[in-house]
């Protein structure tokens, strides 16, 4: 892909107030890099850039630069969900996406298994009583037995699969084609069965990417086929849930309860009645982000350039069409 003899030029696009990734050093030796942090920074670096490391999974600058991308091959999004990246142009085009696939399934699971176990053992309620330095005995769920149905049963879906059925819940997924057999869920189903199927689980986890199949999927018809017992756990895309509508759900107790790391809009309003509802779980868009995993990231880039450097084939390559790896 790359004549050796040649210096590549790479562009690093930032969010604005973010400092520059850790871990470039090795980067710097091997190639001209650039910086840019918004529109009028990108128009300065695009010219002769051939591939884009692109650390803010919200940028929407992209398009105000295109048309200065004269020798752009690759761009890779250091985060799972490329949707913001995604306008027609690029999709239309020979330039290849990549993105950070495996960096964060494992602890996005470990989130999901948490939240699955503070509701079942009622943690935020004893965290409210322990503040009140209230002694209050109360029985819990029993996980075992229980059933989860995972929406998006690609990598992430996996690792969440895997974790949760070691502790004996019955693990169900949702993918756009049914498999037969699989070895981490009981089974998996298609996108037609979803109503079906979300009136039979205990909690249902959405960990699908946002496309225009999956925005506002859960929605108040998705709410009303699931158990009123159910609790809802995005760790997606915020606007594959309509807001407003769980809101509804959660307040005439259609769903007993939400784990909520991701949302239509962030950072969720101060004012907004999520907040204050006891049987609602906010984290601020952090399930996967564990210590050092910005260097991760890098060291991922990086071994995906050497590939490149090589003309290897690059992993995690994103059908730009759909939206996501295929073999979800």
């Amino acid at each position: 892909m790359n004549n050796p003899q040649q210096r590549p030029v790479i562009t690093v696009l930032t969010a604005p107030d973010d400092a520059r990734p850790p871990g470039l050093e090795p980067l710097l030796e091997m190639a001209e890099v650039r910086f840019a942090w918004d529109v009028e920074s990108l128009r300065q670096a695009m010219p002769g850039t051939q591939m884009m490391m692109v650390t803010d999974f919200r940028t929407g600058v992209l398009p105000g630069a295109w048309e200065l991308a004269d020798e752009l091959k690759w761009i890779h999004a250091t985060s799972a969900g490329v949707d913001a990246l995604m306008f027609d142009e690029l999709i239309n085009s020979d330039v290849v996406v990549t993105n950070a696939q495996g960096i964060f399934d494992r602890t996005i699971a470990e989130y999901v298994l948490c939240t699955i176990l503070m509701f079942n053992k009622d943690f935020p309620n004893s965290i409210r009583l322990q503040l009140r330095h209230q002694w209050q005995h109360r029985d819990t769920e029993r996980t075992e037995g229980q059933r989860v149905l995972v929406v998006g049963a690609g990598s992430i879906g996996r690792q969440i699969a895997r974790l949760t059925s070691a502790i004996g819940l019955e693990v169900h997924g949702i993918a756009r084609r049914a498999r037969d057999s699989d070895p981490d869920f009981v089974a998996v189903h298609d996108n037609d069965a979803l109503p079906e199927q979300l009136g039979l689980a205990d909690f249902v986890v959405i960990a699908a990417p946002l496309t225009p199949a999956t925005e506002g999927m859960f929605d108040a018809q998705a709410f009303k086929a699931m158990k009123s017992s159910a609790r809802l756990i995005n760790i997606g895309r915020g606007p594959i849930v309509k807001t407003a509508d769980l809101v509804a759900a959660l307040q005439a107790g259609e769903i007993a309860g939400a784990g909520l790391d991701v949302f239509e809009e962030e950072p969720l309003p101060e004012t907004h009645p999520l907040w204050d509802m006891e049987n609602v779980l906010i984290t601020a868009h952090m399930a996967g982000d564990f210590i050092g995993w910005t260097r991760a990231l890098t060291e991922q880039f990086l071994e995906n350039f050497a590939n490149w450097q090589q003309a290897r084939e690059l992993f995690n390559v994103v059908d730009k069409a759909s939206g996501y790896v295929p073999g979800r």
